[in-house]
């Protein structure tokens, strides 16, 4: 007999003792190793990882080169706190993510790091005010910006994130994201941002606009070329800071370094996280050097803000996916696993959309009905009846009925036709069931 059969359960009694009820654990597992595209919790069983710490880890776990790097760092500097003295891989790093981001377009760009993605929005915010010396900040329904304040304020979505935290930031305004699926063209999505701008907020008195590229917990929408290229004619227009969250569609998620790249504009600063540093905490933001110059000296900063691990680990990522080729590696993956979601929605019409774009794909879940109705019970049914086949994906979606997919770029096909396989199966059993 295993004699780590009843560690699971001990250990969740632990985690319902000690660990408030806010924070939600997706899947009733404590785990206990990883690698790649793989996890093993503490009673051994093997899970298939297609959620990747929630966009986090699009080069996998453990990668040896990352692991390498944080150990060469470790005998070094572990932490210096940049607002004391400057180390190199803050430097080097900084370097490597104004290069990235500034692509082909010859301006120059900085970079200044953080610890976590609200942290980057909140601090990608305050460079826009001080840059245009304007209050208000347009953000979209359904996007997430994290759970500080701002960031619950700047967040398109009331449950479960606003709950009863208020009252919210001032000057936060939000306006309609395209969502096809759902009848909201860019051309409605633009006539309802220009009606805000004539009703409710003036452009003179807007300090930035800000977007994912494409949605992540808002559920995998992707933002149409011709919306985000009259975004950014808007914003240049008048005078207003683009900012693009790449947060969960950064770093190859898409097959693409970032999320705007597919629509061959240049947002003015970009914030970055989770799959920037292979799993250690990191995040900044990048933008146009004239405009992240505009906070004066101390208004920047924290503590653990571009810490050396997390830096040497960042360093390790970007190298690691020039040098395997990730980015169209993630491209092949998608298109395998876009054919897969696809089949299963021709055999299962609960699934009513197959959506996203390179390796970031979801299905959304519905009912039966004509109006095509979300079905967030079903959607939870099947994340439940996948994990016990072996499976760990989560939901997301304004309505939590979207089934999401962030498998790291290192997965190999036969782990996605093994996913496939499990899913199949699951649904089998939940429409079987209802």
């Amino acid at each position: 007999m295993n004699s780590k059969v009843d560690e699971t359960p001990h250990l969740l009694r632990q985690r319902d003792q000690f660990v408030p009820r806010g924070i939600v654990t997706a899947h009733p597992l404590v785990i206990d190793r990883a690698q790649g595209s793989e996890l093993w919790d503490v009673d051994g069983k093997r899970y298939l990882d297609f959620v990747g710490g929630i966009g986090v880890l699009n080069i996998g776990h453990n990668h040896p080169n990352v692991v390498a790097a944080i150990q060469a760092q470790l005998t070094k500097v572990t932490h210096a706190c940049f607002q004391v003295a400057s180390y190199q891989p803050y430097l080097d790093l900084a370097k490597r993510l104004s290069h990235l981001i500034a692509g082909q377009s010859g301006i120059d760009h900085k970079a200044v790091l953080f610890t976590s993605g609200a942290e980057a929005v909140e601090n990608a915010v305050k460079i826009a005010r001080a840059h245009t010396n304007r209050p208000a900040i347009i953000s979209f329904r359904g996007g997430f910006h994290g759970r500080t304040l701002l960031g619950t304020t700047l967040t398109g979505m009331s449950q479960p994130y606003k709950q009863n935290f208020g009252p919210m930031a001032p000057e936060v305004f939000h306006t309609p994201y395209p969502n096809e699926y759902r009848g909201v063209t860019s051309e409605v999505a633009l006539a309802a941002l220009h009606e805000l701008l004539a009703t409710q907020v003036a452009p003179e008195r807007v300090a930035a606009i800000l977007i994912e590229p494409m949605q992540g917990d808002g559920g995998f929408l992707t933002a149409p070329v011709e919306f985000m290229k009259a975004l950014r004619a808007l914003t240049e227009q008048h005078g207003i800071v683009l900012i693009a969250d790449e947060i969960q569609s950064g770093f190859g998620r898409t097959g693409k370094w970032f999320g705007f790249e597919h629509s061959g504009i240049q947002p003015d600063l970009v914030t970055v996280a989770k799959s920037l540093a292979g799993g250690m905490p990191l995040s900044g933001v990048v933008g146009r050097a004239e405009i992240m110059d505009a906070p004066l000296p101390g208004g920047l900063g924290g503590t653990y803000g571009g810490n050396a691990l997390s830096c040497a680990a960042a360093l390790a990522v970007i190298d690691t996916y020039e040098q395997e080729n990730l980015l169209a590696r993630g491209e092949q993956l998608g298109e395998h696993l876009r054919a897969g979601l696809l089949k299963l929605k021709e055999r299962y019409a609960c699934i009513g959309d197959v959506r996203g774009t390179g390796f970031m794909l979801a299905m959304e879940m519905v009912k039966n009905d004509a109006a095509r109705s979300p079905d967030a019970d079903l959607n939870q049914k099947v994340i439940d009846q996948a994990r016990l086949g072996g499976l760990l994906v989560i939901k997301c979606g304004v309505y939590r009925n979207v089934l999401r997919f962030l498998a790291p770029l290192v997965t190999t096909e036969q782990q996605i036709d093994e996913a496939l396989g499990i899913l199949d199966a699951a649904l089998a059993r939940v429409l079987k069931s209802s």
